[in-house]
């Protein structure tokens, strides 16, 4: 097999990759809080893990991915991280465990007809927090039998200043800075940053040795990775922003648990900015992939936006660069489409192609590379197209299919609009978006002019 090597927040170093078990791979990837639209920059993740696992069967690797979907909230007061309640009250919702699966529900049918636009991978398990409580109360009962939490008024929390390891992860110290704790402020914990293990309410919820409530949000994953990849497995995945709190605390929880190292390597994506800030719904700066769509872009040209970057590099979004995406995606597919079939993959070109990727997920060669093969004379057409189909294993940008040719009738219908446009004719302008939609065209008004899509 070929070596493989990423770069570990645990070490903060490139490694080479060395597998719990010969010849398999377990990951397991932070998946979406099901209370909204994941936005373009939430994306990033779960293509990080897409490429990752492409990575790992393209080598022959055996790969087991489990993805998990947050359905289930903790309804304290001090609770910065409840993030389904917030959906029920924006939604106008009640407060119920029958509510909150309909919410989840939504989004977690959306939330896979984004990953699938995007040509992600379904990961082998998507298991639901609400499906594992067991599990949870499992593991927070081995950890209070180790003397590592303490009860409140609100709750079960894990106690940080029994262990001398916390915050191993991306080198974070021992501190009392309040802000680095998910919940906020409370007077009853005894450092800030201890962390709710089960969550404390009367009224809804689950039974559990300790009372009526709600697994903590980081018990959750613990729970669920070791459940369906064992006590160790090989690789966790996230966005940078889960590194110093959820994913130490994951790693806190779980090995003071079983006395075992939880994963030996973790992978962070880096940001997507909008200007000088990460995309976040808090901010109101996000995007969805609809919000791609409905302006007549390809999903796909999204993410050969993200191939453009390795994945711990921060990118900054902008349409213009999407713009450029797109163009270089359809300009690519279509002389892939004008290559004639029969030929047989450069094994050399292909090995280089992997060996990139292998190289701490190096998919900005891979293009590269793709661009280089299509210049290159000393292939043959046939040979070319079956060594790009080769390395799109590694790239995930789909079976290139011709682009699609627009009838006479409608394009003569495009630019009598754009002539009206040109003249503020814009009734006329309407009528005819009427005639082209009429003709089942959809037809979209971006900065460097008319965009359209069959509908």
């Amino acid at each position: 097999m070929i070596d493989i090597r990423l770069h570990n927040t645990l070490t903060g170093k490139k490694e080479l990759f060395k597998p719990v078990k010969e010849g398999r791979v377990g990951m397991y990837h932070c998946g979406p809080t099901v209370y909204n639209y994941v936005h373009i920059g939430n994306l990033r993740s779960f293509f990080l893990a897409d490429i990752t696992r492409r990575l790992f069967e393209t080598a022959e690797y055996e790969v087991t991915q489990v993805m998990n979907v947050t359905d289930v909230g903790m309804l304290g007061d001090n609770d910065d991280e409840d993030k389904m309640t917030q959906g029920l009250k924006r939604e106008g919702k009640p407060l119920t465990l029958e509510a909150m699966k309909e919410l989840a529900d939504f989004y977690a049918k959306a939330f896979v007809k984004d990953i699938e636009a995007l040509n992600i991978k379904i990961p082998n398990r998507i298991p639901k927090a609400s499906e594992h409580i067991t599990e949870d109360i499992e593991v927070v009962k081995k950890l209070e039998a180790k003397g590592l939490t303490y009860t409140t008024s609100d709750g079960v929390y894990f106690d940080t200043s029994k262990i001398k390891d916390y915050g191993k992860l991306g080198g974070v110290k021992q501190s009392d800075d309040s802000t680095q704790s998910r919940i906020g402020l409370n007077s009853e914990k005894r450092n800030p940053r201890d962390f709710s293990l089960w969550k404390l309410n009367p009224n809804l919820g689950w039974e559990s040795p300790w009372g009526k409530g709600f697994p903590g949000w980081h018990i959750e994953c613990s729970a669920m990775s070791m459940k369906y990849l064992g006590e160790t497995f090989d690789i966790h995945t996230g966005g940078i922003d889960l590194a110093p709190i959820h994913h130490n605390n994951e790693i806190a929880q779980s090995e003071h648990a079983t006395g075992k190292e939880f994963a030996h390597y973790w992978l962070h994506n880096a940001f997507i900015n909008v200007g000088e800030a990460k995309m976040a719904k808090s901010a109101g700066n996000f995007l969805t992939l609809s919000s791609l769509t409905d302006k007549g872009y390809d999903p796909m040209a999204y993410r050969y936006f993200l191939l453009g970057a390795r994945y711990s590099t921060p990118m900054n979004f902008t349409w213009e660069a999407l713009d450029a995406a797109a163009n270089a995606y359809k300009k690519l597919i279509n002389q892939i489409c004008e290559l004639p079939e029969g030929g047989t993959a450069n094994k050399g070109l292909f090995e280089k192609a992997l060996s990139y990727v292998a190289d701490d997920l190096d998919t900005p060669k891979a293009l590269a590379l793709c661009w280089d093969i299509m210049k290159d004379d000393s292939v043959s057409p046939a040979d070319k197209r079956a060594t790009l189909l080769a390395i799109d294993q590694l790239l995930g940008l789909g079976k290139p299919k011709p682009a699609e040719e627009i009838p006479a009738a409608v394009l003569a219908l495009m630019k009598e609009r754009e002539g009206a446009r040109a003249a503020k004719d814009f009734k006329k302008s309407d009528e005819l978006r009427d005639k082209i939609a009429a003709l089942g065209y959809v037809i979209k008004d971006m900065p460097d002019g008319q965009k359209i899509s069959k509908k």
